[in-house]
């Protein structure tokens, strides 16, 4: 059997990994001339297996007017002229229940913890340096009322087997003393003892040079756009390219943000919208000056996460038309709530925004946060997307997934919870 993959980021390569064991021929397709270029590249490096709250929730829709109407929130909708995203924003309010929030937290959670135990087992028989640690996560609340509904997450998600702690404004400060500056206006805070950290950009690097080799032997096409597809009958014969026909048996989709583009390309509509997200990594000074765990700041919607002597900051989310594009006032604003919030973490000099390698990048969202991952209603399409900003958590499980279902395999997970619609 011949795979043909679109898209090389973390989620279409551990996609050929998992194929690849299989012991079919894999062919991977992408733009980019490199692996990881677009949402894999510089995200967050949080591996959050345990706190997977869904974007949409009733906390949210309370929250959305007031970030919508400022142009300096976290959050904000740049409209465009095309209906899909009317289409998605409609199905996404639909969505913002507290009903839908804890049945997309239960789904999450479950393909969360296949997620790490299959990055796991890819890790012990494919060892890749990509400064994964097991450091934890502590989430910080600065209102009274953002602690009531994350203490709620979480007694909610220890009956699905999740492993943390609500902490005092106090607690969080001995923990992480290097929180000392933003002390007085925290509440509380969620401990998450067991989350990891890793640099995303460095395993999908990884796994590039692994999958080439034996016993993989997966063939790459990097540097290709694919323009359109030749169908015969039901099937798709082959993608068309800048490079020429490329065919293959099955054909897999998991271009993340471009893949609702793609999938028009075959006649196929998916609710997946580009959600444009930034980062900055700055280095660290000398010292015990940077948070040992990762820190998620809910008042700012920012994350920090320590990751091979650098701090990975990222934050924002723009609902908006999935242009490249990096604006410098969200790079300004990154950098100026890592100054105060870790005053002594960095020096000056690497505040600078050259010296803080800016990114910005766009992530497949589904309006449920649900990824969707199966089979397509054309016959050899299948289909891998939606990871939205957990695309590095829940990459290895929605592989294992889709190698399931295109080997004919029964998934360790219900099939129906994250089916094509």
């Amino acid at each position: 059997m011949n795979i043909v993959i679109i898209g090389a980021g973390i989620v279409g390569l551990t996609s050929a990994w998992w194929l690849a064991r299989d012991g079919v021929t894999v062919t991977v397709v992408d733009r980019a001339d490199a692996v990881g270029q677009g949402a894999s590249h510089a995200n967050g490096a949080q591996l959050s297996y345990a706190y997977v709250a869904p974007l949409a929730s009733a906390s949210v829709l309370r929250s959305l007017p007031g970030w919508l109407l400022s142009g300096d929130s976290p959050v904000r909708l740049r409209p465009s002229f095309d209906p899909a995203q009317a289409v998605w924003l409609l199905k996404f309010l639909a969505a913002c229940t507290q009903r839908a929030s804890d049945a997309a937290t239960a789904q999450l959670l479950a393909l969360s913890a296949l997620s790490r135990a299959s990055l796991h087992e890819m890790l012990a028989t494919t060892p890749i340096d990509f400064h994964h640690a097991r450091n934890g996560k502590l989430v910080v609340l600065s209102s009274a009322t953002s602690m009531r509904e994350a203490e709620r997450q979480m007694r909610l998600q220890a009956t699905l087997g999740s492993r943390q702690q609500a902490l005092s404004g106090a607690d969080c400060g001995a923990l992480e003393p290097t929180l000392a500056a933003i002390a007085s206006r925290l509440v509380g805070g969620i401990l998450t003892p067991d989350e990891e950290v890793g640099d995303c950009l460095l395993l999908c690097q990884g796994l590039y040079a692994a999958l080439r080799e034996p016993p993989f032997n997966v063939v790459f096409r990097l540097g290709t756009t694919v323009r359109g597809v030749r169908r015969a009958g039901d099937k798709i014969a082959a993608l068309l390219t800048d490079a020429g026909e490329i065919g293959g048996d099955v054909f897999v989709l998991a271009a993340g943000a471009r893949s609702g583009s793609l999938g028009k390309l075959a006649g196929l509509r998916l609710p997946v919208q580009p959600m444009r997200g930034y980062s900055i990594t700055a280095t660290l000074q000398p010292g015990n000056v940077a948070p040992v765990r990762s820190i998620t700041d809910a008042a700012r919607k920012v994350v920090y996460a320590p990751v091979g002597g650098t701090l990975r900051v990222a934050g924002f989310a723009e609902i908006d038309d999935g242009r490249d594009e990096l604006r410098p006032e969200r790079i300004r604003s990154l950098a100026t709530t890592l100054a105060a919030t870790f005053p002594n973490a960095v020096a000056p000099d690497d505040l600078r925004p050259e010296r803080l390698q800016p990114w910005s990048g766009l992530r497949p969202v589904s309006p449920t946060s649900l990824p969707i991952i199966g089979r397509s209603r054309i016959a050899n399409l299948m289909v891998n997307v939606g990871q939205g900003a957990l695309g590095f958590t829940l990459a290895a499980g929605s592989a294992r997934l889709l190698a399931d279902f295109v080997a004919g395999r029964t998934p360790p997970l219900p099939p129906g919870a994250f089916a094509v619609p």
